[in-house]
């Protein structure tokens, strides 16, 4: 009776080791959700960054607000007849 028992259960081994270990085994498959997951998330982030940086162009090419703006910030350039004032931080 021991070796019909044995043969049995290295039988159910044989079976299950695809199911686990295999190609599309359940460990693969747990890694793949675990990689679909951290994408979704970077994703998500890119997504945010790519509605602002949107949002920012359309703004450009249509008004001359956020141009005057990016111009008095980046270059420090002003208006004819503004006094330009600097606070030195501390």
């Amino acid at each position: 009776m021991r070796w019909p028992t044995w043969v049995l259960a290295a039988l159910i081994v044989l079976l299950q080791y695809p199911l686990w270990l295999g190609k599309g085994g359940w460990l693969r498959v747990w890694d793949l959700d675990r990689q679909v997951r951290a994408q979704r998330d970077v994703n998500l982030k890119l997504e945010s960054r790519n509605a602002g940086l949107d949002a920012e162009v359309r703004d450009l090419k249509t008004g001359f607000d956020a141009i005057e703006e990016r111009a008095r910030f980046e270059l420090g350039l002003v208006k004819e007849g503004e006094v330009f004032v600097q606070v030195p931080q501390k």
